[in-house]
């Protein structure tokens, strides 16, 4: 809300003599420009526990499958490429910095798709319905099956890399690259999912896995989940969240977009019943009479 007057007087008295004086008035007429708002409305509702659209099918399977393959193809040109041309430390490090991108582009993403847009918009409706309506029922992600829960990132994928794969299979250090963060972020869902569960039942691989700091951990990820829902939007590993959510990453994104484009973010409304978490039904189904 403007606080400044709709005129702005400006008056200056130059004297010319000592009995004539000069007044220059300048005014700058009203302005009716107030930037677009978004809205502010997350259209969905929770999927029944036994909903078909939690399950996987046979076209899910064969994208994760097709996914899967052109992750290994990369990898194992790496290795191939390091073997002939005997150079390992180059490869090994452009895989770590493709893991470290994987989880920079993880939340991004993420902070994008959390913050605008509705199931309208265009390509990317899908997902931004989903993950607006996992802030509501996040223990939906637990109950998908796998690749229900991969396969629109393994297609994706899968155009991406597979060019790739072809004209750059005899270069080992792009290989270690495309690789890996191609591989990180088809399966970034898997991570996220294993961060909403209990951890009696995770394998125990992944519990030690999300304590060392190699995935992402349940409690980081659980302060996603509280109010403000403005932080911790990486969902790899999370080694990004405290360094951008310290620096104020988002946040400065956010003021670019909106006086750019005058749309505003979820996270900058008040928490309403679109945010607030509802607990997981104890049954699945009610029983027939």
């Amino acid at each position: 809300m403007s606080i400044l007057p709709h005129h702005l007087h400006l008056h200056h008295a130059v004297a010319i003599s000592r009995h004539h004086r000069v007044y220059c008035t300048a005014t700058t007429p009203p302005k009716n420009n107030r930037p677009k708002l978004q809205k502010l409305v997350i259209n969905v509702t929770p999927p029944k526990l036994d909903d078909p659209s939690l399950k996987s099918t046979w076209a899910h399977r064969a994208w994760v499958a097709t996914g899967c393959t052109t992750v290994l193809l990369s990898l194992t040109n790496s290795i191939i490429g390091s073997i002939d041309t005997h150079i390992w430390v180059e490869p090994i490090l452009s895989g770590f910095v493709g893991y470290l991108f994987a989880d920079l582009g993880s939340g991004v993403y993420h902070w994008g798709i959390d913050n605008y847009g509705d199931a309208s918009t265009p390509v990317f409706g899908s997902q931004i319905d989903a993950f607006q309506g996992h802030h509501k029922w996040p223990w939906t992600i637990t109950k998908r099956e796998f690749a229900n829960n991969l396969y629109a990132l393994a297609r994706v994928i899968t155009y991406i890399l597979l060019p790739i794969d072809l004209i750059a299979h005899d270069q080992p250090v792009v290989m270690g690259f495309v690789g890996m963060a191609c591989g990180c972020i088809m399966f970034s869902q898997q991570f996220h999912a294993w961060a909403h569960g209990t951890k009696s039942k995770l394998p125990p691989v992944v519990v030690a896995l999300q304590d060392a700091g190699v995935l992402v951990s349940r409690s980081q990820h659980a302060d996603h989940h509280r109010q403000p829902y403005n932080n911790n939007y990486c969902i790899v590993s999370g080694i990004w969240n405290k360094f951008l959510d310290e620096r104020k990453v988002f946040e400065a994104l956010e003021m670019v977009v909106f006086f750019k484009l005058g749309l505003r973010p979820r996270s900058w409304s008040e928490p309403n019943t679109d945010w607030t978490e509802e607990m997981e039904p104890s049954l699945t189904t009610s029983s027939p009479p």
